[in-house]
């Protein structure tokens, strides 16, 4: 599977990107990325920056909620109708957990599409196409602060970063591209001058209690009986305990944190039998 080549920031990128033409600038949204290709059996296959799984329950626990989605959400059908051959696509997008920016999660979708590749191409498609490609498809493409914008007028220098779509602050930063394949980052400073994740305080099962709230419970009971499924003891474990690690993922999984990953989901486990007790007796 095709991986992911780097960017350069503004400062190193070619010259022809800002000499003629014209640009988008897209969010550069702070999450992790998370590649995919459907295969000819209709199965997902899904990739980091550096692996690739052939067994989606391989992925990472980080990736997990954006896999559920995608699985859930990607159109397999459509694609089939779209190509001659399904390999011939991969795509790239972030994996919306926890880094360095708290985004409103309920409004972060858990995937975030930016750039498709075509195998026989060997090319990346146009940033116009990619938005629309990732719609057709029942995925959300990263947003576009400008579209069409003339190259020659647009100056890094004097850039005013707008509020992000997903947080009320300013952006990451914003990813430059034209339709050539050409692109740069520009980051923005005062984000990357924010202070790290705060080392865990407490032993796994409070922090259990401390993330598993009644509300996230309800919260999570709603999605599934909102999309008509049913809400078992496994389907309301693994997307409290998904949510939970997708929110505070610079926490739990920082270098300098100690939790033991097994006692909190053993601790999340039991608060969610005990949700679902209440729950049974209310009725």
């Amino acid at each position: 599977m095709k991986q992911y080549p780097s960017i350069p920031r503004v400062e190193n990128a070619p010259d022809e990107l800002f000499e003629s033409g014209h640009l988008w600038l897209l969010e550069k949204v702070d999450g992790a990325l998370l590649r995919f290709q459907l295969q000819d059996s209709g199965l997902v296959r899904f990739g980091d920056s550096d692996r690739v799984y052939d067994d989606p329950d391989a992925v990472p626990d980080p990736y997990q909620h954006a896999v559920r989605h995608i699985r859930e959400n990607f159109d397999r059908e459509a694609l089939r109708n779209a190509v001659d051959d399904v390999l011939d696509v991969v795509f790239f997008g972030e994996a919306m957990h926890r880094h360095t920016i708290d985004y409103d999660w309920e409004r972060a979708p858990s995937f975030l599409g930016f750039d498709v590749w075509s195998v026989s191409r060997e090319t990346f498609r146009p940033p116009d196409a990619v938005e629309q490609i990732f719609e057709r498809l029942g995925l959300h493409p990263v947003n576009a602060f400008e579209r069409e914008q003339q190259a020659q007028y647009f100056d890094p220098d004097s850039y005013a970063f707008p509020e992000s779509q997903w947080y009320d602050e300013p952006p990451e930063g914003v990813v430059i591209r034209n339709k050539r394949g050409q692109r740069a980052i520009l980051p923005n400073p005062d984000v990357r001058e924010c202070n790290g994740p705060v080392p865990v305080d407490a032993l796994e099962p409070e922090l259990a209690e401390r993330y598993a709230t009644q509300r996230r419970f309800e919260r999570v009971v709603e999605a599934l009986e909102a999309s008509g499924r049913p809400v078992t003891f496994d389907a309301l474990y693994h997307r409290v305990l998904e949510a939970i690690i997708r929110e505070e993922y610079s926490r739990l999984y920082h270098g300098r944190s100690n939790v033991d990953m097994g006692a909190f989901r053993s601790a999340v486990a039991v608060l969610t039998r005990a949700f679902l007790d209440d729950r049974t007796a209310d009725r």
